[in-house]
């Protein structure tokens, strides 16, 4: 398969983190999602990422901006789709996703997710305290899907957990449970901080 794009999910609105997009907030000085396309460029072809609303307040990101193509289905889901489509249109297989607070993703996440693909669509999951923990959001998605995808929307359906489950992904085990740790609260903000002054 060829290198995918990868896809960065920045449709939340940090309520938790006092508001606003959470893709542009600060995290050591750099935006959350600019921490997120340093883990995936390395690694795949063309970044995108998916919001909505007026794209130029990502410029600084340097990444196209796709909009959710089904109104009024918001979610990540949404999101997958509006990837599924730009790759359809580019004549491109799969795209790869990640959430925009996951600053600490895997080096190794589209190596791994291509080898273990059933069919081309794989999703991430690893142990913590003894249980096994699924990152859906951290996939890789092919363009096949993308009807499916949206007529799930259509239907309703907004977790892309439930449909990667419903679809037969393959799941993709990773040892590091840290490198899903996803930023939701201040408290979590301070301990990624923490993290990458350590050198993290």
């Amino acid at each position: 398969m060829p290198v995918p794009p990868g896809l960065i999910l920045a449709g939340g609105l940090a309520t938790r983190l006092g508001g606003g997009d959470k893709a542009l907030r600060g995290l050591a000085g750099r935006p959350l999602a600019a921490h997120v396309a340093g883990r995936l460029r390395p690694q795949c072809g063309a970044l995108w990422l998916s919001a909505n609303g007026d794209p130029a307040r990502f410029a600084a990101l340097g990444m196209a901006v796709l909009p959710d193509p089904v109104p009024g289905r918001p979610g990540p889901l949404a999101g997958v789709l509006a990837g599924l489509e730009q790759a359809a249109a580019l004549g491109l297989e799969a795209v790869v996703t990640a959430p925009t607070d996951t600053p600490f993703l895997p080096q190794d996440l589209v190596a791994r997710l291509t080898a273990a693909d059933r069919g081309g669509f794989a999703i991430a999951a690893c142990t913590a305290e003894g249980a096994e923990r699924l990152h859906p959001t951290c996939g890789l998605w092919p363009v096949r899907l993308r009807g499916a995808v949206r007529a799930a929307l259509a239907a309703g359906q907004r977790r892309v957990g439930g449909f990667a489950r419903d679809h037969g992904a393959a799941i993709t085990r990773f040892d590091d449970h840290w490198a899903f740790f996803n930023i939701n609260t201040p408290a979590d903000l301070a301990q990624a901080e923490a993290a990458l002054a350590r050198g993290a």
